[in-house]
């Protein structure tokens, strides 16, 4: 049974994954399966469409293009490629316990989860709150940071930081750097004195929908 609209679907259950079995294969709306992609398999989301799917065990969420029909198990709710899995932490487990939120556009260009309001970089619910990953910050000229984004004017770059930072007590910043094609603004969490450290902020920050930082190494 195919639903009539995504708009406010919200469902928690087992999520299973696929991959080099059906590399290459179409999926059910005629796209090339691609287990290297964030995409889904889902029996009753009206597809191609999206969704962000939570790992209630260590919070990870992706944002997902769901585009083919699966899982056919009884106890499954969503089958997710390789890289989705992998990015939730399951792929070695092969399953894990989570919510699935459909993501859907009004005709006015609004997005909304589970009928939500919603922009990407919003905090999701069950994150709430402002928290401090643990870790020494570090003393030395050169250190590990986790950049959310580099912008080429200052203004987006100070947003994304205040968003950050309704989430995330420990220390950040917009750092000014000239580069050959021109000045950049680096939004950076850190420092940080170990990758540990840095890696727990990141799957944190991940866990709150900003899931495309990197780890680099800078001045402070």
């Amino acid at each position: 049974h195919v639903l009539d609209s995504n708009d406010g679907y919200v469902a928690r259950g087992t999520a299973s994954w696929y991959g080099e079995k059906f590399h290459g294969h179409k999926t059910s709306n005629g796209e090339t399966f691609d287990m290297y992609t964030m995409s889904a398999a889902h029996k009753s989301l009206r597809i191609p469409g999206y969704a962000r799917v939570t790992n209630l065990y260590n919070g990870r969420s992706v944002i997902v293009r769901v585009n083919d029909r699966g899982p056919f198990h009884s106890d499954r709710i969503i089958d997710l490629s390789y890289a989705a899995a992998k990015k939730l932490g399951y792929q070695a487990r092969g399953t894990a316990r989570v919510e699935v939120a459909a993501i859907t556009v009004r005709p006015d260009g609004r997005m909304f989860i589970a009928g939500k309001p919603f922009s990407p970089g919003d905090s999701p619910g069950y994150a709430e709150g402002r928290v401090k990953a643990s870790g020494d910050m570090a003393t030395t000229n050169r250190s590990l940071f986790v950049q959310l984004g580099s912008f080429s004017s200052r203004d987006p770059a100070e947003k994304l930081l205040s968003q950050v930072r309704a989430v995330l007590e420990n220390p950040m910043r917009v750092r000014a750097v000239d580069t050959s094609s021109g000045r950049f603004h680096r939004v950076q969490v850190g420092p940080f004195s170990d990758e540990d450290s840095a890696r727990r902020t990141q799957n944190l920050l991940e866990a709150r929908g900003f899931d495309q930082s990197i780890l680099l190494t800078d001045t402070h």
